[in-house]
């Protein structure tokens, strides 16, 4: 087993509030599941459980800024996923449930009985797996810039991206990944952070990324979303090429009750571009007030 390399540091990123720095403040914590290691931590001061799910090659730090938002209404459990940050790099083949198992271990060893969940792209599919087989586990759930039901055309695009991976294009990939996650005009006004963005993807483990590449490429619920019955709410970018608005339409259509919020002119990584109004929509929606985060379709880009 490989184990990870050493975090990079953090560059000075003015644009970052003191509030969202605050959340690196936690020790970071492991815990052994099964020849996994995983690593975590635990944010916020509220008394409501909320399980945060981070998105391939990304990392539980890609939460920090939404985290410091809810850190007063929520106790937060981030992690990085197998294969990913700080937790063990575990080469082969992963699948969904091997990730479901591995967020309900750390669930249970920090005493989340039932939670919140929230998952962005392939945290996404993991929550939307976990709804499925826990629904016990949950009281409400996010999908952020997920995918369900994609069309022929966009199976094809996504596994073509695949292919390329295993075949070791990857620089190109992550290249070409920066214009559909970040509109131009983030990354021209946010230099060091697409620094930063740049130095943790170089940090991934190229296997490990093509394994998880791979789930979020071959799995999807479209079939069996409409059994998901806890509250959910549905937010992906406008613009967003991969986990588009047709989608976020389709699982909320599927999903009885529903609650979904277009950003405009955002892309894919609405956690670093719009954390800001994906917090608010967060916290009205968990806490029960819908009619802000319903009313949300079409919302502008804000941030």
């Amino acid at each position: 087993m490989t184990q990870p390399p050493e975090r990079p540091e953090r560059p000075e990123r003015p644009e970052r509030s003191a509030a969202s720095e605050a959340t690196d403040a936690p020790r970071e914590q492991t815990l052994q599941v099964g020849d996994v290691t995983l690593a975590y931590r635990l944010l916020g001061r509220g008394a409501r459980a909320l399980v945060c799910i981070h998105g391939v090659g990304s990392y539980q730090e890609a939460w920090d800024d939404v985290a410091a938002a809810l850190a007063d209404d929520f106790r937060i459990l981030t992690f990085d996923l197998r294969g990913h940050g700080r937790s063990s790099r575990v080469k082969g083949r992963y699948e969904i449930d091997d990730f479901v198992t591995d967020a309900l271990a750390l669930a249970d060893h920090v005493g989340f009985t039932t939670f919140d969940l929230a998952g962005f792209s392939l945290g996404g599919l993991i929550a939307q797996r976990l709804a499925l087989s826990h629904p016990s586990r949950l009281r409400r759930l996010v999908l952020l810039a997920t995918v369900s039901g994609r069309t022929r055309e966009e199976r094809e695009r996504v596994l073509a991206r695949l292919a390329a991976l295993q075949s070791g294009e990857r620089g190109a990939h992550y290249d070409a990944s920066l214009s559909r996650w970040l509109t131009e005009d983030f990354q021209a006004k946010h230099p060091a952070r697409i620094a930063y963005l740049r130095e943790r993807n170089a940090q991934n483990d190229p296997d490990c990324y093509a394994s998880a590449y791979r789930v979020l490429a071959e799995t999807d619920f479209g079939g069996f979303i409409d059994q998901i019955r806890m509250p959910t709410l549905i937010v992906t970018g406008e613009d967003d090429q991969g986990s588009n608005p047709r989608m976020a339409h389709f699982m909320h259509e599927c999903i009885v009750g529903s609650q979904l919020a277009i950003l405009q002119g955002m892309r894919h990584s609405i956690l670093v571009e719009a954390s800001g109004q994906v917090a608010d929509l967060m916290r009205d929606f968990l806490a029960g007030d819908s009619e802000r985060a319903g009313a949300s379709e079409g919302a502008g880009s804000g941030a």
